[in-house]
């Protein structure tokens, strides 16, 4: 992934409060001598440096990653389209406007590991529920359904590396910038919200 420097990540706190924000991307295995590597849509939680998931036996994740542990979760979201005529202020012809995508792209890479055994694959389990449900009632998934747990894999993956890019206009001046704030909230689509929340953020922050 291509990360000009007016759209690398500020921190670490900003790409982790999106991948947080998010907790759904793209499983990435390239195996061994394959055509094409596997790409599995999951849930998953980020925790510290560690990365957890889990897949039914059947998913070939599982023997992608059996035959190569490198892999990559790969999270995209808060995206909005930007017209043409929306990049014109003032006196500036809209006819002239470069469209672009406002997006932000966490990739997480590093080493994953496949639980052995369904005590392992539960313990993956509790993470992402206190996670994903805090607060919420329930049952112990060792406990209360040990037959399931026999049918899934619980994975790992160790974050050795962090690539991140949030593309939010920063080859623009702040007017331009502040326009395409103003026709997003008014859009009011799919994601315009959030994008212009990522704009508003950066402007306001020193090192962007």
């Amino acid at each position: 992934m291509y990360v000009a420097k007016v759209d690398r990540a500020l921190g670490d706190d900003e790409w982790r409060a999106f991948v947080d924000s998010q907790r759904f991307g793209h499983m990435i295995a390239q195996g061994t001598d394959r055509e094409f590597p596997v790409v599995v849509p999951t849930q998953f939680v980020l925790e510290g440096d560690a990365v957890f998931m889990h897949f039914a036996n059947p998913n070939p994740v599982l023997d992608a990653l059996g035959e190569n542990p490198r892999a990559v979760m790969s999270v995209a979201g808060d995206w909005a389209f930007v017209p043409s005529d929306w990049k014109a202020i003032g006196d500036e012809d809209p006819a002239l406007g470069i469209p672009t995508t406002y997006y932000a792209a966490v990739q997480l890479r590093g080493k994953a590991s496949i639980a052995a055994d369904p005590a392992e694959t539960a313990a993956v389990l509790r993470r992402q529920l206190s996670i994903l449900q805090p607060g919420t009632p329930v049952a112990d998934p060792e406990q209360a359904h040990p037959n399931k747990l026999k049918a899934i894999r619980g994975v790992t993956l160790q974050v050795e590396e962090v690539v991140a890019k949030f593309k939010y206009g920063g080859n623009v001046d702040e007017a331009h910038r502040r326009a395409v704030i103003e026709r997003l909230h008014d859009r009011a689509g799919p994601g315009d919200g959030a994008a212009a929340a990522h704009v508003e953020r950066r402007l306001a922050d020193p090192r962007a």
